[in-house]
């Protein structure tokens, strides 16, 4: 599994602290294994850099945001892109989940704060 080619912009941790996501220059996203030190997953989908990345609370989903505009919903555990949302105007500078996981915000050098309602994008249990 390859590493990043280029410069890393963002990382986080998942919240049981076994994987790390980490979003570069590179347009793609890593996921590593914290206790083996290696990549297990690279995640596709932006067309410019990943600037930022976030866990959801449960540690289920992935949100990622690019200078492309776009902010990405991804399944973990299979690396599944589950929606792009689409809504900026400029570079996606942050993600961030709500404690309870059913909204989204994300940062923009547009100047503006959106919030996404997460509940619809992925399957229910």
């Amino acid at each position: 599994m390859r590493k990043h080619n280029g410069v890393v912009y963002s990382v986080a941790f998942s919240p049981d602290g076994q994987l790390i996501a980490s979003g570069g220059e590179d347009k793609v996203i890593v996921l590593w294994d914290v206790n083996r030190g290696r990549a297990v997953r690279v995640l596709e989908g932006h067309a410019e850099s990943v600037l930022s990345v976030a866990f959801s609370p449960d540690g289920k989903l992935l949100a990622s945001g690019s200078e492309d505009g776009t902010v990405k919903l991804w399944d973990v555990a299979t690396g599944e892109l589950l929606y792009t949302f689409k809504g900026h105007t400029s570079s996606v500078h942050s993600v961030a989940f709500s404690p309870d996981g059913e909204l989204l915000a994300s940062g923009s050098s547009d100047g503006r704060v959106l919030l996404w309602d997460v509940r619809w994008t992925t399957p229910q249990d």
